[in-house]
């Protein structure tokens, strides 16, 4: 966890948070999409690929604005 605060911080030093949390939203738009497309597909032996996915998405979604708070908090 601290390499990955390290890598925010880093982010946020450089003026880049703005297109890192963007970079992570599109990722995470994409991968619940994906999910929403096998689920709605009939994929439905594979179920656990799907739920995965749309929990991905969901994540990468808030991932970004909870680690710039938290770099913001200690930095």
């Amino acid at each position: 966890m601290d390499e990955a605060l390290e890598v925010v911080e880093l982010v946020a030093d450089s003026g880049l948070e703005e297109a890192f949390a963007w970079v992570l939203r599109i990722v995470g738009i994409l991968c619940l999409l994906a999910g929403l497309g096998l689920w709605l597909g009939g994929f439905m032996n594979l179920l656990w690929v799907p739920a995965l996915l749309v929990a991905l998405g969901l994540f990468l979604l808030v991932a970004p604005q909870v680690l710039l708070f938290v770099v913001e908090l200690t930095g």
